[in-house]
């Protein structure tokens, strides 16, 4: 698992962190009950404050993705197996929408809109 950030960015860190490991997770390059580098390594490699990396796994955390446990780190739960179908679904949009000339910028505008609509 590579995680990485853009200081340049406007996101905060903790976030890029957070939607990092939700990307591997996505992709399938994470399985349940595979544990996530411990925090303050992660944050040495990143060079990035440990509160920053452990916002992020709480934030994980609270989504359901990860269990944190004293003393065991954080593992990464089952939530995560649907995930890998969705990003079957989203290549296949992105597939379509490149062969419709559409931009990125574009496409997840559509992509927001959509997720709002109730």
């Amino acid at each position: 698992m590579i995680v990485r950030v853009d200081p340049t960015s406007s996101a905060p860190l903790f976030e890029q962190i957070a939607a990092s490991i939700r990307t591997d997770a996505a992709a399938g390059r994470m399985k349940p009950g595979d544990r996530l580098p411990a925090a303050r390594e992660l944050a040495r490699a990143l060079e990035v404050n440990l509160h920053t990396v452990l916002h992020a796994y709480q934030r994980l955390r609270d989504e359901g993705l990860v269990d944190l446990r004293p003393g065991r780190g954080a593992v990464v739960t089952a939530a995560v197996a649907p995930l890998a179908d969705l990003h079957e679904d989203i290549t296949a949009l992105a597939a379509r929408a490149r062969a419709l000339s559409l931009s990125p910028d574009t496409l997840a505008a559509l992509v927001k809109e959509a997720a709002h609509d109730r």
